[in-house]
């Protein structure tokens, strides 16, 4: 009973009157005097709700969809052509060399090389040996000591290996040979300063090495010498390549040692040739 009171009280005006409702909003007129009337969704609409290529008929999406292919097969063979072109040479240049070339001349010429043209091809190690002096006041001179495989062995199952395990005597050998001629003489101010770092790397290394009488190499060190040996990098089995078996040899003059060289310690690792 109170239920419908309330009710009848909200509706009933003060005058005994309902109030009267809102009107309906009328359309919006559009410049030309006419009312726009909202479509509802999938009536008097005439497109196929699609976007892209979806929204064209089949056969426009099956013309550029095979548009498409033909543009990304013709842009990954032309990558390939233009890569091959500009490499070193391979087995694939080798054999397929005049079909690169005719696909590259004379419309993408390339005149410049994305890689080395001469890419390494040899194993590079750095041996020494010395000259000692003997209990009778006589020299003897040692056999050659591989320092490039002391440093292998110290890098080799090591995670962290240091950076002059890795790098020291490669650089060091560089130094030297960007500071000196074909016949060992120096062709700058810094000729002087790369054969002392070889020096004193050198005996670094001998002085953590024992002689036969089980003392070490270093105090008995009167001269030095030391040589590159080249080992060039054998052909793989499917290679027609023939490549040279024999090492190719480079050595250093003798250097005498002094007791600066002797005294280097840890220092001598920090020089311009680790620049």
């Amino acid at each position: 009973m109170d239920a419908y009171v309330e009710k009848d009280a909200v509706e009933v005006s003060d005058g005994g009157r309902r109030p009267p409702e809102d009107p309906p909003k009328s359309p919006p007129e559009t410049p030309g005097g006419t009312r726009s009337e909202s479509k509802g969704a999938g009536t008097g609409s005439t497109g196929t709700g699609g976007t892209g290529i979806m929204a064209l008929s089949l056969p426009y999406q099956v013309v550029v969809a095979v548009a498409l292919a033909v543009v990304a097969v013709f842009t990954c063979v032309h990558l390939a052509m233009v890569f091959l072109h500009v490499a070193p040479s391979n087995t694939l240049t080798k054999r397929h060399g005049q079909a690169v070339d005719d696909w590259i001349y004379p419309e993408f010429e390339q005149n410049w090389k994305l890689f080395a043209p001469n890419p390494l091809q040899t194993n590079i190690s750095v041996e020494v040996r010395a000259e000692l002096a003997t209990a009778g006041g006589g020299r003897r001179t040692t056999g050659w000591i591989d320092l490039t495989a002391q440093d292998i062995e110290a890098v080799r199952h090591n995670p962290l290996p240091s950076h002059s395990q890795q790098n020291q005597l490669r650089r060091a050998v560089d130094f030297y040979l960007n500071t000196h001629n074909d016949d060992n003489r120096s062709n700058g101010l810094r000729g002087d300063l790369s054969e002392q770092y070889m020096r004193r790397i050198a005996m670094l290394r001998l002085d953590g090495l024992e002689g036969s009488d089980g003392r070490a190499l270093g105090p008995d060190v009167r001269r030095i010498q030391l040589r590159t040996v080249s080992r060039p990098v054998p052909a793989p089995r499917w290679s027609t390549e023939s490549t040279r078996s024999n090492p190719s040899y480079r050595a250093f003059p003798w250097w005498g040692i002094t007791e600066a060289d002797r005294s280097a310690g840890d220092g001598a690792s920090r020089t311009e040739a680790d620049r």
